[in-house]
């Protein structure tokens, strides 16, 4: 690993020992600069121009050991070889963990010198190679700062974008409301109300993410909640002052809290347009977790199967159920020994084909 480009700092008092270095390592391809003393040797490095540096312990004023010292104390500072004539070990391992890169004993016939050619190429080995990692987990934490500035800048913007989307379908979801709440038509009446309610449970998971932390989930629990709030408010909301909610706090993706809301919309809305013809009653509404699997129910005590279909049901609500228990892989079914009606949703709480079943009745 030598080279004409690699400058060694000979740093000795002994001026002839100084220059069979100089005549050994020159033919060996170093340029050699030699420093009498410490001082010396630290006011040349300030220069720049260093490559490795080869520093004798015992010299007048500063000795090799704070010598060194100060050399570590430069930024980028070129590797160390400690050289001295002393045997003592002690001094060998004081240097080492000072920050020598390697250490040898010379003597004063200059036959340590080809060991000091070695040691000198490993230390600027070393040094490259260190010189490399370093530049490589700089750019590591450089990549991590900026993936994580990417990934702040998308989250403000996916909080935006939810916040303008809720807002937007909001507004939508109140034009709706306001519509239904001036019409005297029955039919246009309910039909408004049911898009109102299916344009507010898209809303709500919008506004779930827009307020939550987690962008990637939403709490069902709180999300059904305010979904059901909405439907109070409602025009048929009058209906409604018996609507219950029972639910554990399960996170759920997004884009399935879209289809469970839309679910809940039309069975609830379903119950409150058909269970009860002679006026309001209970419906509740629970989710819970079972095993793998979660489990949402909508229950009313009102007329159940003992009625003929409603000649104002036009089978959309059948269709949109279907249409999201197909997007859940669930299983929708009626509860047999219920008195009234009750319908439960079977899905896996994580996005897994099941069997389907979406035998279903919905207004």
């Amino acid at each position: 690993m030598t080279s004409a480009t690699h400058t060694l700092l000979y740093i000795d008092d002994d001026k002839a020992l100084a220059r069979l270095v100089d005549r050994g390592l020159t033919r060996a391809g170093f340029t050699v600069v030699h420093a009498a003393s410490g001082q010396q040797g630290l006011d040349r490095l300030a220069q720049g121009g260093i490559d490795v540096i080869a520093l004798d312990q015992y010299m007048p004023g500063l000795d090799g050991l704070e010598t060194l010292e100060q050399i570590l104390k430069i930024p980028d500072a070129p590797p160390v070889v400690f050289v001295t004539a002393a045997q003592d070990s002690a001094i060998a391992v004081t240097a080492l963990k000072a920050g020598a890169a390697d250490y040898l004993v010379k003597d004063v016939q200059g036959d340590f010198i080809p060991l000091l050619q070695v040691a000198v190429n490993g230390a600027l080995r070393q040094s490259s190679i260190q010189k490399a990692r370093d530049e490589a987990e700089a750019e590591v934490h450089a990549s991590r700062d900026r993936y994580a500035a990417l990934a702040a800048e998308r989250e403000v913007l996916l909080r935006e974008v939810n916040h303008r989307v809720g807002n937007s379908l909001q507004i939508i979801a109140s034009l709706l409301h306001l519509q239904a709440s001036t019409t005297a038509r029955e039919d246009v009446k309910a039909a408004l109300t049911n898009a109102m309610g299916r344009v507010a449970a898209v809303a709500q998971v919008h506004r779930r993410l827009y307020t939550s932390q987690d962008l990637k989930s939403v709490l069902l629990n709180q999300y059904l909640d305010a979904l059901l709030e909405d439907l109070r408010r409602s025009a048929e909301g009058n209906k409604m002052s018996r609507l219950t909610l029972r639910a554990e706090p399960i996170e759920i993706d997004p884009d399935r809290a879209v289809a469970i809301g839309i679910i809940v919309n039309e069975l609830v809305m379903n119950a409150v347009k058909y269970a009860y013809p002679d006026g309001a009653g209970p419906i509740d509404v629970a989710l819970k977790a079972e095993g793998d699997d979660l489990v949402l129910s909508i229950a009313d005590d009102g007329v159940g199967l003992n009625v003929k279909t409603d000649p104002r049901s036009t089978g959309m609500g059948q269709r949109i159920v279907s249409a999201m228990a197909a997007k859940l892989d669930a299983n929708v079914e009626r509860d047999p020994h219920h008195a009234g009606t009750r319908l439960v949703v079977r899905f896996a709480r994580a996005n897994t084909p099941v069997a389907k079943s979406t035998n279903a009745a919905a207004g």
